[in-house]
């Protein structure tokens, strides 16, 4: 059975940090993609950064520079760390995982917000 567990989000000041994690169970790991997408209210999913199975990352162009998909292996734990916070980044943050083929690249991204296995989100609420 798989199962995905997400944590780690907060209220913050623009300028502040937040660390999402998110904990993949019960997928071979070197053969699933995962990532985050966010949704607000009255907003469309849009994904914010995803990892193939062959360690391949996208970010969305409004992160780049900003957050940082990082991993333990050992425990399949992943990590999504967020500097300099904008109020725009306020939302629901969602991660999701997948099997996916070898070679994904950075259709990842677009993709992440279509994975069936997601855990069950986590606010991230930035103010100015």
């Amino acid at each position: 059975q798989v199962q995905v567990a997400d944590s780690g989000g907060g209220s913050v000041q623009a300028g502040g940090t937040l660390r999402l994690s998110c904990t993949v169970s019960g997928l071979d790991i070197s053969k699933y993609c995962m990532g985050w997408f966010r949704q607000g209210p009255g907003t469309e999913r849009e994904g914010v950064a995803g990892l193939d199975g062959d360690g391949h990352i996208k970010y969305a162009e409004y992160v780049k520079g900003r957050f940082t998909i990082s991993q333990d292996n050992a425990k399949d734990t992943f990590y999504l760390q967020m500097n300099d916070l904008k109020p725009e980044d306020t939302s629901m943050y969602i991660c999701a995982a997948d099997y996916c083929p070898p070679g994904y690249g950075d259709a990842v991204l677009n993709a992440v917000s279509s994975f069936p296995h997601r855990g069950q989100g986590t606010q991230v609420t930035v103010s100015s």
